[in-house]
């Protein structure tokens, strides 16, 4: 039998996955079980369901990227409590999405500040708006809006760096400068097709640049996160991984480009399965495809 509890968490993930595109639920729901992998300086991950989970439990601090569902972000507190009973210093949303940013309401009261890119916070409310689910919600606190944004948690220097549209029009990367690792969010889909938000000011023009400016950011010694994997690929890389994705954006534009001028269809060019140039985004190609035509032909 369902308690009123278990009802109350199941109601709440559903409603946090309705706020995601209907590709993502499949990969969102049937995960099992969780992992907490220590990476250096005290900073980790956390993967469950949703987009990774980065953290950083100290002695003098305690940081959490991201928070997927909100029954996978109590998941995360526990964890947490099961080190420190300290108030949490900061949370960090890398982007909006609902497997990002749902399990906010998770630390309502026991964080000490919620962070993110102003047009990140836009697009969450105006989400949660759409989905009557405002109640649901721990929207950001403190925004920035260009450029970057540090804060000091203990020992270490958390800093965001915005380099423009890319997977949205509000995505950051989130850089622990003593841990030297930088969470990527959904900026970077580690060999996995990516979803590409349109309606959130999607620009995958412009995301080929905000990957060579994370290059020349960030050395040849950073660990970096991902929010997304494709199947036998680790959530964790280099920034090559970075110089593989731009590749590979840059390939599905001249894909589609090709495409139209031998006077294939939208539609048949969505059903490819492999981008010629970058052959190890395998599976359908159907999201990025389409974005790709509407900014090529449609934006026009």
């Amino acid at each position: 039998m369902t308690n009123r509890r278990s009802f109350i968490k199941q109601s709440t993930a559903l409603s946090a996955l309705s706020l995601l595109p209907s590709s993502f639920l499949y990969d969102s729901l049937f995960q099992n079980g969780y992992k907490m992998q220590a990476l250096r300086n005290d900073v980790g991950i956390f993967s469950e369901r949703g987009g990774t989970i980065g953290w950083m439990i100290s002695n003098d601090g305690l940081v959490v990227v991201d928070s997927q569902f909100p029954p996978q972000a109590e998941h995360m507190v526990e964890e947490i409590r099961k080190k420190s009973d300290r108030k949490i210093d900061l949370l960090v949303n890398t982007h909006h999405h609902g497997d990002h940013s749902a399990g906010n309401i998770a630390f309502k009261g026991i964080v000490g500040t919620v962070m993110a890119h102003e047009n990140s916070l836009k697009n969450q409310k105006a989400n949660a708006e759409r989905a009557n689910s405002v109640d649901k919600q721990l929207f950001p606190d403190t925004t920035y809006k260009k450029g970057k944004f540090s804060q000091k948690v203990g020992k270490e220097k958390v800093v965001m760096h915005y380099f423009g549209a890319a997977h949205t029009d509000g995505d950051s990367f989130v850089h622990f400068e003593n841990a030297n690792i930088v969470h990527c969010g959904d900026l970077v889909f580690n060999r996995r097709a990516p979803f590409v938000d349109k309606s959130a000011g999607a620009n995958m023009e412009n995301w080929q640049r905000v990957m060579e400016r994370g290059y020349k950011a960030f050395d040849k010694d950073t660990l970096f996160v991902f929010g997304h994997s494709g199947s036998g690929y680790e959530v964790t890389g280099t920034r090559e991984d970075l110089r593989a994705f731009q590749n590979y954006l840059a390939k599905v534009m001249e894909f589609v480009k090709k495409g139209a001028a031998a006077g294939k269809t939208k539609e048949a060019l969505a059903n490819a399965t492999e981008i010629p140039g970058a052959p190890e985004w395998k599976g359908r190609q159907t999201r990025p495809v389409n974005a790709a035509w509407t900014e090529l032909f449609d934006e026009k």
